[in-house]
């Protein structure tokens, strides 16, 4: 044992053990560090609550300058439609006329990296989305997954500290395959249905425009006669819900960390606009306690089988923005930028994110005029008593800025709620103070993990142990690593016993909780697929078939499919027919890691051996990774059919006559999980 190793023992014997108790920095000793204080088991969060307080506050201001979380991001401007009137459910402005545009902003983050790391990580995706209304700003922040990691917001700092790098290598970036991320986990078994869903394909998005959005939260619409419903919301993008495999991302990781910000600005400045359905999920006030879950729980999702969407609008992003830092890095998004007929519920977990994203920015941009930044600034001009601070531009030119006045009769004056003002839901609260949870079900921390593996297609369940064994893999405490093992049996034994075996520790010996509902929702593989915005590379040389490519080339337009030509190098191929062909990238620039599919033409070249290799290396890890490829009639040499390989997903010119309609619908199925 070397000199390092021995003081860091001695480092740990002397901080840690069950004599080291919590403090807070005033010296005052922690009873309760994992809920936050109510009013009543189901009431809303107090103030007095000055540790959570303390212990928010501090994270918010614990790093300079960029996000404590969602650092890595990326944004777009556009407009949402509304098509259904929400009237009968809420007075918010915007939802009331079908028709009506609302202009909005759109953030896209991962939660882990720095702004410097890549796009493509395992990890928890932001979807943030601002609205522009007529009544004010109005954000919605929503996640890829439909449920959190934890049930209430005094946990918010923990988790980010075990995903984050360690605080003394600041190693690894942008990925939870350590040791002290899988220990909260496995501490924290409520965090097990969120990390099941991590794990699986949603945790790698093939593109921003293929993921869903969830804000996780419950909210209430509130109608003009007071009624309150309520819901959840959820953005379906149009091209449907579509995934890279591990390797893939890990790839790609390195070929270009900025894949997903490269392809959205591809989507946009080619007119291929990035879509997204909104729909809600409403629940009455009276049916609060009608379901096995409970409404105000974010570690538990509401089934569209049971609680079903009802799409009520479309979401077009259409617009780059002009400035990274100016429109990026100063937006800010706070969940209790709300408007009329919006409001709270008593959800643990957005109690405590209504105070902490506005600190958090009031740290980060040191100043309280954050929102009066182009990319914050409400179509209406503020008009309050509020005054000065950093990065000031309005110029007040009145001298009497409080409330109550009469020097000034009394303005800027306040708005009754009958026309217009915000009001808040007169919910009825009564209780002891508490830092209970609100109920019983939010212990039940298996039931719906069960659930979303039951639901889960075979190829979905095969990726999902992969990426488990993949991360707990990269744990190097055993001990953790079997833990692990043993709680994520209680989801199934069979994929914990494939995940231990592949880790190197004991099979579980407990059974999986009883749970038998699946729900066909839940599996990506039943989302909408098209070929629409598919990339495929075209694999080319000289003396290519000109009729033959001039077809498949005008098909991909037609079925809005992306390409590139790429060839031996920069500059032009040339066909039989004598007809060029501008070359977009060469094989020197490229990865085949990049492409959706490919479509090998073949050729000549100067350097014919390292042409034929650069295409052999692409069949393969199109191949591998079970993607579409699709051959000219030029291009059959390069197969290698095999009786290992089944050829399932390669569409070959010379054995279809309907050559293109054929490799068409292959590029929109996108994998072929039977090929072997």
């Amino acid at each position: 044992m070397d000199q390092k190793d021995e003081q860091l023992q001695h480092f740990r014997k002397q901080n840690t053990g069950p004599d080291k108790q919590m403090q807070e920095e005033s010296g005052m000793k922690v009873s309760n560090d994992q809920k936050t204080l109510r009013a009543g088991k189901r009431g809303p969060l107090m103030m007095q609550d000055f540790h959570f307080y303390k212990k928010q506050t501090h994270f918010n201001r614990e790093r300079i300058p960029e996000k404590v979380v969602h650092a890595r991001g990326f944004g777009a401007y556009g407009d949402f439609e509304l098509y259904e009137s929400m009237k009968d459910y809420t007075v918010a402005k915007f939802l009331q006329k079908p028709g009506t545009k609302t202009p909005v902003f759109v953030r896209f983050s991962n939660f882990i990296g720095n702004k410097g790391s890549k796009d493509t990580a395992v990890d928890i995706r932001g979807f943030a989305v601002k609205f522009y209304t007529e009544e004010g700003n109005y954000d919605s922040l929503a996640l890829q997954f439909p449920v959190f990691i934890l049930a209430d917001a005094m946990k918010f700092m923990d988790v980010t500290h075990a995903a984050k790098p360690d605080p003394m290598t600041h190693t690894p970036q942008a990925t939870v395959a350590h040791d002290r991320f899988w220990d909260y986990v496995v501490n924290n078994p409520e965090s097990a249905h969120m990390v099941m869903w991590l794990m699986s394909m949603r945790g790698r998005p093939r593109s921003w425009r293929m993921m869903e959005g969830y804000p996780i939260n419950t909210f209430r619409f509130v109608n003009e006669a007071g009624k309150s419903t309520f819901f959840r919301m959820v953005w379906k993008p149009k091209l449907g819900v579509h995934s890279l495999l591990l390797d893939e991302a890990n790839l790609i990781g390195g070929v270009d960390p900025d894949f997903h910000r490269n392809d959205l600005i591809e989507a946009i400045s080619s007119g291929a606009f990035p879509e997204y359905e909104l729909g809600v999920q409403l629940i009455n006030e009276e049916d609060e306690f009608k379901f096995d879950f409970d409404l105000l729980d974010d570690t538990k999702l509401w089934p569209e089988e049971v609680v079903p969407v009802k799409i009520i609008g479309k979401l077009t992003l259409n617009r780059l923005m002009d400035n990274f830092f100016a429109e990026a890095e100063q937006s800010a998004f706070n969940p209790a930028n709300l408007v009329p007929g919006i409001e709270f519920s008593n959800d643990p977990v957005l109690q405590g994110r209504s105070f902490a994203y506005r600190d958090t920015e009031l740290y980060r941009q040191h100043s309280a005029n954050y929102e009066d930044l182009p990319v914050n600034r409400p179509l209406k001009e503020a008009t309050n008593n509020l005054r000065d601070s950093y990065m000031k531009y309005h110029i007040e030119t009145d001298h009497v800025h409080y409330h109550n006045n009469s020097l000034a009769q009394n303005t800027p004056a306040e708005t009754p709620p009958e026309e217009g003002g915000y009001e808040n839901y007169p919910e009825k609260v009564e209780g002891h103070v508490t830092r209970e949870h609100p109920s019983d079900s939010f212990q039940d921390y298996f039931s719906q993990a069960r659930m979303f593996w039951n639901s889960l297609s075979l190829p979905e369940r095969q990726d999902l142990v992969e990426s488990f064994s993949y991360h707990i893999g990269g744990v190097k405490d055993k001990t953790i690593r079997q833990k692990n093992v043993d709680m994520f049996a209680n989801v199934d034994v069979e994929m914990a016993s494939l995940i231990a075996d592949n880790v190197g520790v004991e099979a579980p010996k407990t059974a999986n909780v009883e749970n038998d509902e699946s729900y066909p929702s839940l599996s990506q593989l039943n989302s909408p697929h098209s070929a629409m915005t598919q990339k495929v590379g075209v694999l080319i040389g000289n003396g290519f078939n000109g009729e033959e490519v001039q077809s498949t080339l005008e098909s991909f337009k037609q079925n809005g499919v992306l390409f590139e030509l790429i060839g031996e190098k920069l500059g032009t191929v040339t066909c039989s027919e004598r007809n060029e062909l501008e070359v977009d990238k060469a094989f020197l620039n490229v990865h085949p890691v990049l492409y959706d599919a490919i479509y090998v033409v073949g050729g000549t070249a100067g350097n014919q051996m390292m042409f034929d290799q650069h295409i052999a290396d692409f069949i393969k890890m199109q191949y591998m990774h079970m993607k579409p490829i699709g051959v000219a009639a030029g291009g059959e040499q390069y197969l290698l059919n095999t009786e290992e390989n089944n050829m399932d997903g390669v569409v070959v010119a010379g054995e279809n006559e309907d050559f293109t309609d054929k490799f068409i619908e292959a590029i929109a199925q996108k994998r072929f999980w039977d090929r072997t």
